[in-house]
């Protein structure tokens, strides 16, 4: 029988994101595994990760400082921890940079079985550079992917 230990919960915040949070909850709860819930700070700049218009002023830069890191995690427990379904294990991970870069390396760096996200994000400039944070991801990562779409979302070719 397949079974997880560790699953990672990526989030940019989108529907779609939202929709993958249900299935992680799932997975977590269904095999008791410990959920790692991961967003990463949007770096406007490829060679400056540091830097984020995420807690900004709109059309501003701000470096993301312990304080900006701390602020944000808190939001996003606020965000997510009443919808944990009995998941009791639970890590909250902030990090800065382009979003597959980090969230791959998150995975190489820690015990993860299964990365859970949305098929479809936010960031429609970091897409035109690197293709999907998805494809990436899905391409390069060291285990499982699951990709969620929006089933409401309709595509026409």
């Amino acid at each position: 029988m397949m079974g997880y230990q560790n699953v990672l919960f990526c989030t940019d915040y989108s529907e779609d994101a939202e929709i993958a949070f249900v299935h992680a909850v799932d997975l977590a709860s269904r095999y008791g595994a410990r959920l790692h819930v991961l967003h990463v700070l949007h770096s406007t700049l490829r060679y400056t990760p540091d830097e984020t218009s995420e807690q900004a002023p709109p059309g501003e830069v701000t470096y993301a400082s312990p304080e900006v890191i701390a602020k944000t995690k808190q939001e996003l427990v606020s965000r997510y921890q009443g919808r944990l379904e009995g998941v009791k294990d639970v890590a909250w991970v902030v990090k800065t940079g382009t979003a597959f870069v980090e969230i791959l390396r998150y995975a190489r760096e820690n015990p993860v079985d299964i990365i859970v996200l949305g098929s479809a994000g936010t960031s429609a400039q970091e897409q035109t550079h690197y293709g999907s944070t998805v494809e990436q991801v899905s391409r390069r990562a060291p285990c499982h992917v699951m990709a969620i779409r929006n089933p409401e979302r309709t595509y026409t070719l």
